[in-house]
């Protein structure tokens, strides 16, 4: 084999070896465009994903709960979108399930009272509550401005109270003593004896959880 033949064979081998890499070098840089534009979709759809979910626990935290919730209007200023923009006193003269609670404001004289208040919290009795009250009872006290005031400002905590506020929590009311709570999840009571059947009602000034069952300040 002449020395010209293999210094040609030799060249062509050093040319191979060269040429070889980068090939694969492109090859390896296609793949990876294919695959990096692959797992930054992935990744993005993962995080639209996330973000979604998160709207929708955030909206579903902010959503009223409870089984009385189902009978509130679904529109007009006694649904829940109407009472947020109204003051909690004049909210609650739309829904026609606190009618005897609107009527017990106006004898004590608590419309405006309620209405100026800033971030309050109002546990509402709804009529079934008060109709748990023997009529007569009920009567001398819708008559008695002293004690349905005391009765009904029981009933208003003094800071806009969260459902996860309630799950363990002892607040003073505008009446000056203190109620309790206990629950969690949908699931709420107030001094173990009024269980909240439509919870986190939002007004324009109040969190409103209305309950089964009048609340009575200790003597």
């Amino acid at each position: 084999m002449s020395s010209t033949f293999r210094m040609r064979r030799v060249a062509l081998a050093l040319a191979t070896a060269a040429v070889l890499p980068l090939a694969l070098v492109a090859c390896s840089d296609d793949s990876d465009g294919e695959d990096g534009a692959s797992g930054k979709k992935s990744t993005a759809a993962r995080d639209d994903a996330s973000k979604d979910a998160a709207d929708d626990a955030t909206k579903s935290a902010d959503e009223p709960f409870g089984p009385a919730c189902s009978s509130v209007p679904k529109d007009g200023a006694g649904s829940f979108d109407g009472m947020a923009k109204d003051p909690v006193a004049t909210a609650a003269s739309h829904n026609p399930a606190l009618s005897t609670l609107v009527t017990a404001v106006k004898k004590a004289g608590l419309v405006d009272t309620l209405n100026n208040a800033e971030n309050i919290t109002v546990f509402a009795p709804t009529n079934d509550a008060f109709a748990k009250i023997p009529q007569k009872d009920l009567d001398e006290v819708l008559n008695d401005k002293a004690q349905l005031t005391s009765i009904l400002t029981y009933h208003v905590v003094g800071q806009k109270l969260t459902p996860e506020a309630l799950e363990d929590g002892s607040f003073p009311t505008l009446e000056k003593s203190r109620l309790r709570t206990s629950g969690s999840g949908e699931s709420y009571e107030v001094n173990d004896s009024a269980a909240v059947v439509c919870g986190n009602v939002r007004t324009a000034n109040a969190n409103v959880y209305i309950i089964d069952s009048v609340l009575m300040p200790k003597k």
